[in-house]
């Protein structure tokens, strides 16, 4: 209770100073927040749609950035591993389970193998491909999670600004009318809050086609880092295949001069 207390004597001064913030830029219209309290439900609506829009894109690009980064960082010291290890058989336990993307494809290398039995190397090889494949596409698309929002965001949301500007403008023109007056100091409020949805559709656009090229590229470089991976797994697949068909002949050779 008395923590309790605390918190709230602790937040009273900061409610009363932005409430007192508030009421002032409120009566300011030509400031930004007195421009989106002046402005008409529809203008506001836009304004609105647009900040929660440009808040989305910052989050989506952190989170993407981050994830990109520690896939990529994971990926490349898996792949050391595996290719440390020489043979599916020696990377078998510490692929086991989890260890990201090129666990996943060893596993499926070596289930593939485990399936075919005495299949033909090729065979093998060929159904191992097909299934890195299809892990190598679903990992590259996960990746490619929330940049859809970044498009949208950055091809629409200039037009989108455009609107809630077209109706702020017609609003003033309607004031014009209705007041018999073309005293700038009547229209300006009116038009500058128009011409404020622009600014916030702009300012939600342009990171979103930046971020959106941005992890693009980080994307691209993920999916070569991704078939080299794969490339690995077969490769290693085949000399396994090789090495276990030489060793066969081997022993029929030693079986044979027997």
């Amino acid at each position: 209770m008395d923590r309790g207390l605390s918190m709230e004597l602790w937040f009273a001064p900061l409610r009363t100073a932005l409430a007192a913030w508030l009421a002032e830029a409120g009566q300011d219209h030509m400031s930004p927040l007195g421009m989106y309290l002046a402005a008409d439900m529809v203008v506001k609506g836009v304004m609105v749609s647009l900040a929660v829009a440009s808040v989305l894109v910052w989050a989506v690009f952190v989170v993407r950035l981050v994830l990109l980064a520690f896939a990529r960082r994971r990926l490349r010291r898996t792949y050391r591993a595996l290719d440390r290890a020489g043979s599916l058989d020696a990377a078998r336990g510490r692929f086991a389970r989890g260890n990201g993307v090129v666990g996943a494809m060893v596993r499926a290398a070596l289930d593939e193998r485990q399936r075919s039995g005495g299949a033909p190397a090729d065979g093998i090889k060929e159904r191992a491909d097909s299934a890195l494949s299809r892990i190598e596409a679903g990992a590259a698309r996960s990746m490619q999670s929330g940049t859809g929002l970044l498009a949208i965001t950055g091809s629409t949301a200039p037009f989108v600004g455009l609107f809630g500007t077209v109706w702020g403008i017609m609003n003033s023109f309607v004031s014009i009318a209705e007041t018999n007056t073309t005293n700038l100091a009547v229209v300006a409020p009116g038009i500058a809050e128009a011409l404020l949805a622009t600014a916030i559709g702009l300012v939600a656009a342009i990171p979103a086609v930046i971020f959106y090229n941005l992890l693009a590229r980080g994307t691209g470089g993920y999916r070569v880092d991704l078939a080299d991976a794969a490339a690995l797994v077969l490769r290693t697949l085949s000399r396994d295949l090789d090495l276990a068909t030489r060793a066969g002949d081997v022993v029929s050779l030693a079986q044979a001069a027997e």
